[in-house]
């Protein structure tokens, strides 16, 4: 083979070159796609304020909830640890999910119930305030996740006005 035959095989045509960079964009869409999509954290009630004043001011008052973390702190004695954990579920924010409550001292903003425990991880809604990006309309269900069935029928299903918050 001569030296000619050789670097003609080594060049690279314009073509192979534009499909080499285009097969390289389009395996790294799905990469950037799997980051967009991820899901969003809890930044606990104080997050919401700045645009939810008056909700904020109104859960903060009187919805026991929102100081739901005194409760376990209450009934602590006398359980055990795992057992003050499955409180957590329900009057702490986010426990168990990703980007939700871990402990007091790693998570202090999600200690209590707040705002996310029904309307879900807020951090896209803080950034964006797209209405779209919290759960608005609640249903009986959502109550019940934390609350029985007998309690939710108790209260005729009003979470917002019982919550305390709108």
């Amino acid at each position: 083979m001569s030296i000619k035959q050789l670097l003609r095989l080594l060049t690279i045509d314009s073509f192979t070159v534009f499909f080499i960079l285009f097969l390289t964009f389009l395996l790294n869409i799905p990469l950037s796609l799997a980051g967009a999509r991820r899901t969003p954290a809890y930044v606990g009630a104080f997050a919401c304020k700045p645009c939810h004043e008056e909700e904020y001011k109104s859960f903060t008052t009187y919805a026991r909830k929102s100081n739901s973390f005194r409760s376990i702190e209450r009934m602590r004695k006398g359980l055990t640890e795992e057992e003050v954990k499955g409180c957590y579920y329900c009057h702490t924010t986010g426990y168990g999910k990703p980007g939700g409550f871990v402990s007091p001292e790693k998570t202090p903003q999600l200690k209590n119930a707040g705002c996310e425990v029904c309307h879900g991880p807020g951090e896209f809604h803080v950034k964006t305030g797209d209405p779209r990006d919290i759960k608005r309309h609640l249903t009986k269900e959502d109550c019940e996740v934390c609350h029985t069935e007998e309690r939710v029928r108790a209260f005729r299903y009003k979470p917002l006005i019982h919550g305390g918050a709108h």
